[in-house]
Parts: structure tokens; C-alpha cells; sequence
């Protein structure tokens, strides 16, 4: 018989998400306490179990994107790395229970419910639909970094390289953050990406969990652009060694220092690290929806990366509701700059399709 749990010991988990071989850095235990950490951030887990064994893993996140709102109208489930389960008919037989009985039981009143795919998941796509999921198609770009150094440098567009050259030659240095201190800086430098998207952003506490859980253990990177005693650009990278993956997870910069290509300098940083490092590739976290212009799409497409379409499921738990809140969100968008004047509260949300 196959029984839902809403927790599960750390050693199953962990064994779970590392043998499975479309697991990520997003489904481990360590992030899961970064999000826990986080304000405005709720994250749960829901596994299917037979006979004690894991057949399937479902990791949301409740994501309260500003405190300016009504939690019901501006609360939704983000499930970051997307779903787990056995690749077998019991495997999919578990996972649609897992979905059923999720969508009938979560609380909190999130608006909706979206699975960031990370892999190819046409084969189970009636399983989400018979669950009352519906597909959306989101584009995505993965770098091969096993061809090193060179193989990666060589296969960057010739406007890619001719920046990165002119950034280095400009002095620009990737900096990597060993002072807790910083931490402030490299946010500082996201909300202002952000910011001019008019897009909220994850509370400080979140980058203050990962340089506490995960930058000690290898799984976070943070990079400062450098030059003339300034910085001028941030970047978040979270490699998996399990897995040979590095997955970009935040940036942003200052606009005042546009001459000076600051991000593509640490995007070469974090390709050249990784290649000589040994990992396999560079997952960049998001290219939106093909049918919609998307700025960061053109400057994640010149670092000669396979373009992928994995999509997105989505459950909407609230229609009505739903409806009502992407006005309000709209209106909130045109009023966030005058809330950022009056308050340095941070906003939240995640990252990605926002401001990468």
C-alpha cells in the first residue's frame, strides 16, 4: 500500500535525492533549511512510501511575495527543482497520488501551485494532468562544461567573448565572498536589478542562510565584479557535486557601471571555474516563455548554450482568487518604487523570469 507522509527522516531523503538520477541541489535538505530560513518563505515536504521506501518527492515552497498584500492574495507554491519519482509504473502510480492528495490537503492558501521542471517530463505529463495539473511551455539554457576551458571559451558567441576580453581588459576581477559582511553588498546589487524590474525579491535572510548552510559545504558561490575599489555586479551559483551541475540561481548590477560588462566577467568566471573544476555542465535557471520577449534570454544565449523547453505544471487552487491578485500584483508593480522610497524593508520573491 502506498502512504502519504508530510516529513521524512534526513538519511532517506538525502539517499533519495542523490541516487536519483534526475535529482538537483534544489531538493536537498540543506536547501530546504535555507527556504525554512527564509522570510515570508514556508517550505514542506510530501513523499509517497512503500513499505518505507521513497517512490516519489515533492518539495514546495510557500512563497509570500510582499508584505504590502493580503497573505491570500499574494501567497503561491513553488516546487524549485521540480518533482521526483520512481521511474516505473509504481513510481508513477505513487506520484499521482502524491499529487491528488496534495492538491486536496495543502494549507496556507497558496493561489497556485507551479513544478519547475529541470528535466524532460513528457512521459509523465498525464499523470500531472490527471491531477489537475496543466503544462506550460518555459525555455531554458544548459552549458556543456566538460568540454573545458577552451571548448567552453570557444563555443561563447564572438560578441560573448569580445565582452568578456574588454571586461577583463578593463580590469574587472571576480571576487569570491568569504566575509559574511559582503553578504549585504551582493544583495544590495540584486534589488537593484529588481528594483528597475519592478519585480519584489527574496528577503535578506535568504542569502544570509546560504552563506551560513551552504557556502561552507560547496553548494553556494557568491562572486563580486571588482574594479577601480567599486563593485559593480553580484552573482549567486550553486554547484551540486552529486551531480556534477552548477545551477545560476541570482545576479544582478549596477547599472552605472555598464562599460565595464561586469556580468559577463563573472559569467566567464563561473564557466571557467566549473570547466577546470570537472562538472558536466551549467544549468542558467530560466529563459521564459517562448511566446514572450524576455531581456535576459539574448544575454544567457550568446554563452553557446543548448536551448530546452522541460515547461512548467501548474495547479491553480483558487481561480477566482487567483484572478484578483494578478490585478492587485499589477498595480503593486507600479506602486514599488515609491514603497521602496519609504521603506527598506526588502519585498519577496524568488528569481526566476523576474530579473535573472
Amino acid at each position: 500500500m502506498i502512504t502519504i507522509e508530510k516529513s521524512l527522516p534526513h538519511h532517506a531523503w538525502r539517499q533519495y535525492v542523490e541516487q536519483h538520477p534526475q535529482s538537483n541541489i534544489y531538493q536537498t535538505p540543506e536547501m530546504f533549511e535555507v527556504f525554512r530560513q527564509t522570510h515570508g518563505y514556508r517550505p514542506e515536504i510530501w513523499a509517497a512510501l512503500h513499505n518505507g521506501e521513497v517512490l516519489a518527492l515533492l518539495l514546495p515552497v510557500q512563497v509570500t511575495v510582499s508584505k504590502w498584500l493580503p497573505r491570500f492574495l499574494n501567497t503561491r507554491a513553488v516546487v524549485y527543482g521540480g518533482i521526483l519519482c520512481n521511474q516505473d509504473a509504481l513510481g508513477r502510480e505513487a506520484l499521482g497520488l502524491l499529487l491528488k492528495t496534495y492538491t486536496r490537503e495543502v494549507k496556507g492558501a497558496p493561489l497556485f501551485t507551479e513544478v519547475r521542471n529541470m528535466f524532460m517530463m513528457d512521459d509523465l505529463r498525464p499523470v500531472f494532468e490527471g491531477a489537475g495539473f496543466h503544462y506550460e511551455e518555459h525555455l531554458n539554457f544548459i552549458i556543456d562544461i566538460s568540454l573545458g576551458v577552451d571548448g567552453v571559451f570557444q563555443n561563447i558567441s564572438k560578441r560573448g567573448r569580445k565582452t568578456i576580453r574588454r571586461s577583463i581588459r578593463k580590469g574587472v576581477e571576480a571576487v569570491e565572498v568569504e566575509d559574511r559582511a559582503l553578504v549585504r553588498t551582493v544583495y544590495d546589487l540584486f534589488r537593484q536589478t529588481y528594483d528597475r524590474a519592478r519585480v519584489p525579491m527574496a528577503d535578506l535572510s535568504m542569502f544570509e542562510a546560504v552563506y551560513d548552510i551552504l557556502v561552507p559545504k560547496g553548494m553556494a558561490k557568491m562572486y563580486l565584479a571588482q574594479a577601480d575599489g567599486q563593485y559593480m555586479a553580484a552573482t549567486l551559483e550553486a554547484p551540486y557535486r552529486q551531480k556534477d551541475a552548477i545551477y545560476g540561481w541570482f545576479s544582478g548590477f549596477d547599472l552605472s557601471f555598464g562599460k565595464y560588462y561586469p556580468n559577463d566577467r563573472l559569467m566567464w568566471h563561473i564557466l571557467e571555474w566549473g570547466a577546470s573544476q570537472g562538472y558536466r555542465f551549467y544549468d542558467f535557471g530560466g529563459g521564459g516563455r517562448p511566446d514572450e520577449e524576455y531581456g535576459p534570454r539574448d544575454f544567457k544565449a550568446k554563452y553557446g548554450g543548448q536551448i530546452v523547453n522541460y515547461g512548467r505544471f501548474t495547479y491553480v487552487h483558487n481561480p477566482l482568487v487567483l484572478s484578483v491578485s494578478r490585478q492587485a500584483y499589477q498595480l503593486f508593480r507600479k506602486i514599488l518604487p515609491l514603497l521602496r522610497r519609504e521603506s527598506r524593508a526588502p519585498m519577496l520573491e524568488e528569481t526566476d523570469d523576474s530579473a535573472e
